[in-house]
């Protein structure tokens, strides 16, 4: 039976979290109240089994990372600042009461589950997805190919070969760490951060079989072997070994590789953060893991308690919505539901 990893990620004063079948999204509103937001996840994409086979899956993450991160963390911003006001919040700040889905999950009964959104709230619409293609263009522009033509510059006194990929790639690493540093510093970005850090304690906690409450999630660890961050560090050590396939041609002909194995690149590094997870037991691969690790230093802070219930709260629906199931769906079976409290 193959094992599923939950993931998440932080969003706009709050968390999200991703199951088997929906994403979940706790958001803190301004009046201190908690908004739960689920809705499906596109059974196309996330119950394919062409998406499950190994690279084409990490092909899925990127793609998730892209559009449905960017939608919720956008609508995540309109919730948090009352630019949308959603009627009744599902999670109250003294409490998240629980038994509606205590209710569903004993019965197996999908009537008294909270609804979930087939139907996900068309948020910024076209412009939203300009402003994607335009984050992306910038992205690969500044990460790929500003690090392919500064060494390109030096090719005379560096050479070619190896040594100019690797220079192409210690530039893309350098420009990674500076920028993770620089955008830590802002105010707005560290509490996403902190919620970052929530969304890891929160995993972290229930996959040692911890109750999700505050002590416990509190006093998990910050960092994650499948974070996005390690993910990107991959990413660039991947990149100078794929590329390196791609020989010394024309300049057109590099410029065009670093778009197009960008997916191959991607899928690469996903499968070695997943097999990296699997056996971090292993010494050797604790140590190879390491500067993943670290790196996440930049990209987590400590949260506080108001973060941590955020994180719980999403958590806990999309594990109570996989819960549900497990009778009807054999690969569900391995889903135990940890013990949930969550109290001011």
């Amino acid at each position: 039976m193959a094992t599923f990893y939950y993931g998440g990620q932080a969003v706009m004063e709050g968390v999200m979290m991703r199951g088997r079948r929906s994403a979940a999204m706790a958001i803190r509103r301004q009046d201190g109240s908690i908004y739960l937001y689920e809705e499906a996840l596109n059974p196309r994409l996330y119950q394919n089994r062409l998406f499950r086979l190994p690279f084409l899956r990490g092909m899925l993450l990127l793609w998730e990372m892209l559009i449905l991160g960017t939608r919720l963390m956008t609508l995540s911003a309109n919730i948090a600042t009352g630019a949308l006001n959603p009627d009744v919040p599902t999670v109250e700040d003294e409490g998240h009461n629980t038994q509606q889905l205590e209710t569903a999950i004993d019965n197996n009964s999908s009537d008294d589950m909270p609804e979930i959104a087939e139907t996900p709230p068309q948020v910024g619409g076209v412009a939203l997805i300009f402003s994607l293609l335009i984050s992306l263009g910038v992205a690969v522009a500044v990460f790929f190919l500003a690090p392919l033509l500064i060494a390109g510059l030096f090719s005379n006194q560096i050479g070619g070969g190896w040594l100019n990929l690797t220079v192409e790639g210690l530039l893309r690493l350098g420009l990674l760490i500076g920028y993770l540093y620089l955008i830590g510093r802002i105010p707005d970005i560290q509490r996403i951060f902190g919620y970052h850090g929530a969304e890891h304690k929160a995993i972290n906690a229930m996959e040692n079989g911890e109750s999700l409450d505050i002590p416990h999630v509190r006093s998990a660890s910050r960092v994650h072997t499948r974070c996005g961050t390690g993910f990107l560090l991959l990413v660039v050590v991947v990149s100078i070994v794929v590329f390196a396939f791609v020989g010394s041609p024309s300049l057109l002909i590099k410029i065009l590789s670093r778009i197009l194995l960008l997916p191959v690149v991607a899928g690469i590094a996903y499968e070695l953060m997943r097999l990296g997870a699997a056996n971090y037991r292993y010494r050797f691969v604790r140590w190879l893991l390491a500067p993943g690790l670290a790196l996440q230093g930049l990209t987590t802070r400590e949260p506080d308690d108001g973060m941590i219930e955020c994180a719980i709260a999403a958590l806990h629906r999309v594990m109570c919505r996989d819960s549900l199931n497990m009778k009807q769906d054999p690969e569900l079976a391995e889903v135990k539901l940890p013990p949930l409290a969550i109290s001011r």
